[in-house]
Protein backbone atom coordinates (compact mmCIF):
# COMPACT_ATOMS: atom_id res chain seq x y z
CA UNK A 1 0.00 0.00 0.00
CA UNK A 2 2.88 2.34 0.81
CA UNK A 3 4.36 1.79 -2.66
CA UNK A 4 0.96 2.33 -4.34
CA UNK A 5 0.31 5.61 -2.48
CA UNK A 6 3.85 6.82 -3.18
CA UNK A 7 3.43 5.94 -6.86
CA UNK A 8 0.09 7.79 -7.12
CA UNK A 9 1.35 10.88 -5.27
CA UNK A 10 4.53 11.05 -7.36
CA UNK A 11 2.67 10.71 -10.64
CA UNK A 12 0.17 13.40 -9.69
CA UNK A 13 3.06 15.72 -8.84
CA UNK A 14 4.77 14.91 -12.16
CA UNK A 15 1.58 15.60 -14.14
CA UNK A 16 1.15 18.93 -12.32
CA UNK A 17 4.74 20.01 -13.01
CA UNK A 18 4.58 18.97 -16.67
CA UNK A 19 1.23 20.76 -17.09
CA UNK A 20 2.81 24.01 -15.85
CA UNK A 21 5.85 23.51 -18.12
CA UNK A 22 3.59 22.84 -21.10
CA UNK A 23 1.56 26.01 -20.55
CA UNK A 24 4.77 28.05 -20.34
CA UNK A 25 6.15 26.50 -23.55
CA UNK A 26 2.91 27.15 -25.47
CA UNK A 27 2.74 30.76 -24.22
CA UNK A 28 6.40 31.65 -24.84
CA UNK A 29 6.60 30.02 -28.28
CA UNK A 30 3.07 30.97 -29.34
CA UNK A 31 2.22 27.42 -30.36
CA UNK A 32 -1.37 26.48 -31.12
CA UNK A 33 -2.07 23.50 -28.85
CA UNK A 34 -4.59 22.08 -31.37
CA UNK A 35 -2.18 22.04 -34.32
CA UNK A 36 -0.03 19.06 -35.32
CA UNK A 37 3.02 20.89 -33.97
CA UNK A 38 1.23 21.65 -30.72
CA UNK A 39 0.20 18.02 -30.38
CA UNK A 40 3.80 16.89 -30.95
CA UNK A 41 5.09 19.34 -28.32
CA UNK A 42 2.44 18.12 -25.87
CA UNK A 43 3.46 14.49 -26.42
CA UNK A 44 7.18 15.28 -26.21
CA UNK A 45 6.82 17.20 -22.94
CA UNK A 46 4.81 14.42 -21.29
CA UNK A 47 6.71 11.57 -23.00
CA UNK A 48 10.23 12.80 -22.24
CA UNK A 49 9.31 14.81 -19.16
CA UNK A 50 7.85 11.87 -17.28
CA UNK A 51 10.80 9.63 -18.13
CA UNK A 52 13.41 12.24 -17.19
CA UNK A 53 11.73 13.19 -13.91
CA UNK A 54 11.50 9.48 -13.03
CA UNK A 55 15.24 9.17 -13.65
CA UNK A 56 16.08 12.23 -11.54
CA UNK A 57 14.08 10.98 -8.55
CA UNK A 58 14.91 7.28 -9.06
CA UNK A 59 17.23 7.02 -6.04
CA UNK A 60 14.76 8.80 -3.78
CA UNK A 61 11.89 6.61 -4.98
CA UNK A 62 13.89 3.39 -4.62
CA UNK A 63 14.94 4.17 -1.07
CA UNK A 64 11.38 4.89 0.03
CA UNK A 65 9.61 2.21 -1.98
CA UNK A 66 11.86 -0.62 -0.82
CA UNK A 67 13.02 0.78 2.52
CA UNK A 68 16.66 0.78 1.42
CA UNK A 69 19.01 1.42 4.34
CA UNK A 70 22.04 3.24 2.94
CA UNK A 71 25.29 2.19 4.62
CA UNK A 72 26.94 5.33 5.99
CA UNK A 73 29.19 3.67 8.55
CA UNK A 74 29.50 -0.14 8.36
CA UNK A 75 27.97 -1.74 11.44
CA UNK A 76 29.28 -5.25 10.85
CA UNK A 77 31.67 -7.27 8.72
CA UNK A 78 29.06 -7.90 5.99
CA UNK A 79 28.38 -4.18 5.48
CA UNK A 80 32.11 -3.46 5.49
CA UNK A 81 32.59 -6.09 2.80
CA UNK A 82 29.75 -4.64 0.70
CA UNK A 83 31.17 -1.12 0.80
CA UNK A 84 34.76 -2.14 0.08
CA UNK A 85 33.70 -4.45 -2.79
CA UNK A 86 31.57 -1.81 -4.52
CA UNK A 87 34.29 0.81 -3.98
CA UNK A 88 36.91 -1.43 -5.61
CA UNK A 89 34.64 -2.28 -8.54
CA UNK A 90 33.63 1.37 -9.05
CA UNK A 91 37.31 2.35 -9.27
CA UNK A 92 37.95 -0.43 -11.78
CA UNK A 93 34.94 0.69 -13.86
CA UNK A 94 35.94 4.38 -13.70
CA UNK A 95 32.77 5.70 -12.04
CA UNK A 96 32.06 7.69 -8.90
CA UNK A 97 31.41 5.71 -5.73
CA UNK A 98 27.71 4.75 -5.65
CA UNK A 99 25.67 4.81 -2.47
CA UNK A 100 25.37 1.27 -1.17
CA UNK A 101 22.29 0.01 0.64
CA UNK A 102 20.45 -3.06 1.86
CA UNK A 103 16.69 -3.70 1.70
CA UNK A 104 14.70 -6.36 3.52
CA UNK A 105 13.40 -9.01 1.12
CA UNK A 106 13.65 -12.82 0.84
CA UNK A 107 14.04 -12.33 -2.91
CA UNK A 108 17.61 -12.93 -4.15
CA UNK A 109 18.14 -9.70 -6.05
CA UNK A 110 20.00 -6.42 -6.30
CA UNK A 111 19.48 -3.31 -8.41
CA UNK A 112 21.25 -0.16 -9.52
CA UNK A 113 19.59 3.19 -10.12
CA UNK A 114 20.47 6.87 -10.28
CA UNK A 115 20.61 9.85 -12.60
CA UNK A 116 24.23 9.44 -13.78
CA UNK A 117 27.42 7.39 -13.54
CA UNK A 118 28.57 9.54 -10.62
CA UNK A 119 25.22 9.80 -8.82
CA UNK A 120 23.93 6.29 -8.32
CA UNK A 121 22.78 3.68 -5.85
CA UNK A 122 23.47 -0.05 -5.60
CA UNK A 123 21.01 -1.88 -3.34
CA UNK A 124 21.18 -5.53 -2.29
CA UNK A 125 18.41 -7.64 -0.75
CA UNK A 126 18.93 -9.42 2.55
CA UNK A 127 17.82 -12.59 0.76
CA UNK A 128 20.75 -12.34 -1.62
CA UNK A 129 23.31 -11.59 1.10
CA UNK A 130 22.23 -14.54 3.24
CA UNK A 131 21.66 -17.02 0.38
CA UNK A 132 24.69 -16.44 -1.86
CA UNK A 133 28.35 -17.05 -1.27
CA UNK A 134 30.68 -14.05 -1.21
CA UNK A 135 31.97 -14.93 -4.69
CA UNK A 136 28.44 -15.04 -6.09
CA UNK A 137 27.45 -11.80 -4.35
CA UNK A 138 30.61 -10.13 -5.66
CA UNK A 139 29.57 -11.04 -9.22
CA UNK A 140 26.06 -9.63 -8.66
CA UNK A 141 27.56 -6.35 -7.41
CA UNK A 142 29.87 -6.26 -10.44
CA UNK A 143 26.84 -6.72 -12.71
CA UNK A 144 25.10 -3.73 -11.10
CA UNK A 145 28.23 -1.57 -11.20
CA UNK A 146 28.52 -2.43 -14.92
CA UNK A 147 24.95 -1.16 -15.47
CA UNK A 148 26.07 2.17 -14.00
CA UNK A 149 29.34 2.27 -15.94
CA UNK A 150 27.50 1.52 -19.20
CA UNK A 151 25.10 4.42 -18.60
CA UNK A 152 22.13 2.07 -18.91
CA UNK A 153 19.79 4.15 -16.73
CA UNK A 154 20.21 7.25 -18.90
CA UNK A 155 20.06 5.36 -22.20
CA UNK A 156 16.93 3.45 -21.25
CA UNK A 157 15.32 6.72 -20.09
CA UNK A 158 16.00 8.38 -23.46
CA UNK A 159 14.64 5.38 -25.36
CA UNK A 160 11.56 5.33 -23.13
CA UNK A 161 11.06 9.06 -23.70
CA UNK A 162 11.17 8.66 -27.50
CA UNK A 163 8.81 5.69 -27.36
CA UNK A 164 6.37 7.47 -25.02
CA UNK A 165 6.32 10.53 -27.30
CA UNK A 166 5.50 8.61 -30.47
CA UNK A 167 2.98 6.33 -28.77
CA UNK A 168 1.06 9.38 -27.53
CA UNK A 169 1.45 11.28 -30.82
CA UNK A 170 0.35 8.52 -33.20
CA UNK A 171 -2.52 7.54 -30.90
CA UNK A 172 -3.84 11.11 -31.13
CA UNK A 173 -3.33 11.34 -34.89
CA UNK A 174 -5.33 8.16 -35.49
CA UNK A 175 -7.91 9.19 -32.88
CA UNK A 176 -8.40 12.52 -34.65
CA UNK A 177 -9.23 10.70 -37.88
CA UNK A 178 -11.67 8.33 -36.16
CA UNK A 179 -13.20 11.12 -34.07
CA UNK A 180 -13.68 13.21 -37.21
CA UNK A 181 -15.49 10.32 -38.89
CA UNK A 182 -17.81 9.87 -35.89
CA UNK A 183 -18.40 13.62 -35.64
CA UNK A 184 -19.45 13.86 -39.30
CA UNK A 185 -21.77 10.88 -38.94
CA UNK A 186 -23.32 12.25 -35.75
CA UNK A 187 -23.84 15.71 -37.24
CA UNK A 188 -25.96 14.10 -39.92
CA UNK A 189 -27.91 12.18 -37.24
CA UNK A 190 -28.00 15.05 -34.73
CA UNK A 191 -25.79 13.27 -32.14
CA UNK A 192 -22.75 14.46 -30.20
CA UNK A 193 -20.38 11.57 -29.47
CA UNK A 194 -17.26 12.90 -31.22
CA UNK A 195 -15.45 13.99 -28.03
CA UNK A 196 -16.23 10.73 -26.23
CA UNK A 197 -15.12 8.70 -29.27
CA UNK A 198 -11.84 10.65 -29.37
CA UNK A 199 -11.07 10.10 -25.67
CA UNK A 200 -11.88 6.38 -25.76
CA UNK A 201 -9.92 5.89 -28.98
CA UNK A 202 -6.84 7.64 -27.58
CA UNK A 203 -6.89 5.41 -24.49
CA UNK A 204 -7.30 2.20 -26.50
CA UNK A 205 -4.64 3.15 -29.07
CA UNK A 206 -2.14 4.19 -26.39
CA UNK A 207 -2.57 0.76 -24.82
CA UNK A 208 -2.10 -1.05 -28.15
CA UNK A 209 0.82 1.09 -29.35
CA UNK A 210 2.29 0.91 -25.84
CA UNK A 211 2.42 -2.89 -26.00
CA UNK A 212 4.18 -2.76 -29.38
CA UNK A 213 6.59 -0.12 -28.10
CA UNK A 214 7.32 -2.20 -25.00
CA UNK A 215 8.61 -4.98 -27.24
CA UNK A 216 11.24 -2.56 -28.58
CA UNK A 217 12.19 -1.26 -25.13
CA UNK A 218 12.40 -4.75 -23.66
CA UNK A 219 14.59 -5.93 -26.56
CA UNK A 220 17.07 -3.18 -25.74
CA UNK A 221 16.82 -4.03 -22.04
CA UNK A 222 17.74 -7.66 -22.75
CA UNK A 223 20.78 -6.59 -24.82
CA UNK A 224 22.13 -4.42 -22.03
CA UNK A 225 21.71 -7.33 -19.61
CA UNK A 226 24.18 -9.33 -21.71
CA UNK A 227 26.55 -6.35 -21.60
CA UNK A 228 26.21 -6.04 -17.83
CA UNK A 229 26.90 -9.77 -17.46
CA UNK A 230 30.01 -9.35 -19.57
CA UNK A 231 31.06 -6.35 -17.47
CA UNK A 232 30.41 -8.33 -14.29
CA UNK A 233 32.60 -11.13 -15.60
CA UNK A 234 35.43 -8.66 -16.25
CA UNK A 235 35.19 -7.10 -12.78
CA UNK A 236 34.60 -10.22 -10.69
CA UNK A 237 35.59 -13.15 -12.90
CA UNK A 238 33.66 -15.20 -15.45
CA UNK A 239 33.23 -18.26 -13.22
CA UNK A 240 31.87 -16.15 -10.37
CA UNK A 241 29.35 -14.50 -12.72
CA UNK A 242 28.22 -17.88 -14.06
CA UNK A 243 27.93 -19.26 -10.51
CA UNK A 244 25.76 -16.28 -9.47
CA UNK A 245 23.41 -16.77 -12.41
CA UNK A 246 23.22 -20.50 -11.71
CA UNK A 247 22.22 -19.76 -8.12
CA UNK A 248 19.54 -17.31 -9.33
CA UNK A 249 18.23 -19.93 -11.76
CA UNK A 250 17.31 -22.12 -8.79
CA UNK A 251 15.99 -19.25 -6.69
CA UNK A 252 12.72 -17.32 -6.58
CA UNK A 253 11.23 -15.00 -9.20
CA UNK A 254 12.12 -11.32 -8.89
CA UNK A 255 9.84 -9.14 -6.75
CA UNK A 256 11.17 -5.82 -8.09
CA UNK A 257 8.55 -3.64 -9.76
CA UNK A 258 8.37 -0.86 -12.32
CA UNK A 259 11.55 0.62 -13.77
CA UNK A 260 13.71 -0.97 -11.06
CA UNK A 261 12.87 -4.42 -12.43
CA UNK A 262 14.91 -3.58 -15.52
CA UNK A 263 18.04 -2.98 -13.43
CA UNK A 264 17.88 -5.96 -11.10
CA UNK A 265 20.12 -8.96 -11.55
CA UNK A 266 17.07 -11.21 -11.88
CA UNK A 267 13.88 -10.64 -13.91
CA UNK A 268 10.29 -11.91 -13.89
CA UNK A 269 9.38 -14.98 -15.93
CA UNK A 270 6.97 -14.22 -18.78
CA UNK A 271 6.80 -14.11 -22.57
CA UNK A 272 10.35 -13.41 -23.74
CA UNK A 273 9.20 -10.55 -26.01
CA UNK A 274 8.10 -8.61 -22.92
CA UNK A 275 10.93 -9.71 -20.61
CA UNK A 276 13.40 -7.07 -19.39
CA UNK A 277 15.97 -9.85 -18.80
CA UNK A 278 16.87 -12.76 -21.09
CA UNK A 279 16.22 -16.23 -19.64
CA UNK A 280 18.97 -17.14 -17.19
CA UNK A 281 19.83 -20.22 -19.27
CA UNK A 282 20.64 -17.98 -22.26
CA UNK A 283 22.72 -15.60 -20.16
CA UNK A 284 24.74 -18.49 -18.75
CA UNK A 285 25.23 -19.97 -22.22
CA UNK A 286 26.47 -16.64 -23.62
CA UNK A 287 28.98 -16.23 -20.79
CA UNK A 288 30.26 -19.77 -21.24
CA UNK A 289 30.75 -19.35 -24.98
CA UNK A 290 32.29 -15.86 -24.93
CA UNK A 291 36.00 -15.58 -25.69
Amino acid sequence: MKRVLLFIATNLAVVLVLGVVLNIVFSVLGINSRSIGGMLVFCAVFGFGGAIISLLISKWMAKRSYGVQVIEQPRNEMEHWLLSTVQRQAQQAGIGMPEVGIYDSPDMNAFATGASRNNSLVAVSTGLMYSMSRDEAEAVLAHEVSHIANGDMVTLTLIQGVVNTFVMFFARIVANVISGFFSNSEEEEGGGMGGIAYFITVMVLEMLFGILASIIVMWFSRQREYRADEGGARLAGREKMIAALERLRHGHESQLEGSLAAFGINGKQQSELLMSHPPLEKRIHVLRTQR
